[in-house]
């Protein structure tokens, strides 16, 4: 019951760096976890990748799922070690984030509206 989500045939080359993209991977995702299906997300052929895409693909899963759930239903594979360090990174941002959302979302909304 594993699904194999390969990056590189959603987003169409590879170039990871649009969000756009990345909540195409996103939503496949989701989608799967809904369905209580193992996900392994294949990053080869995936030639450039940043934290914009991670965090629309992979990051924002944690505000949908419980952390446990994800960790038990989702892999990657064929992703560089710099890559990986990259995925750790928006994982940890996202957690934090969520953990605390009206906080960051209430000191952002009093940073904009102070530079206006």
């Amino acid at each position: 019951n594993t699904s194999t989500i390969q990056v590189f045939d959603i987003v169409g080359g590879g170039l990871c760096v649009s969000s756009d993209d990345g909540q195409l991977v996103h939503d496949r995702i989701a989608e799967l976890l809904r369905e209580k299906r193992k996900v392994i997300i294949s990053f080869e052929n995936i030639d450039t990748l940043i934290s914009a895409f991670l965090n629309a693909a992979i990051g924002q899963l944690y505000g949908e799922f419980l952390e446990e759930d994800i960790r038990a239903s989702l892999s990657v594979e064929k992703m560089t070690p710099d890559d990986k360090e990259l995925l750790r990174r928006v994982i940890e941002n996202a957690k934090i984030y969520f953990k605390n959302r009206e906080k960051f979302d209430k000191a952002w909304k009093e940073e904009v509206s102070d530079e206006e």
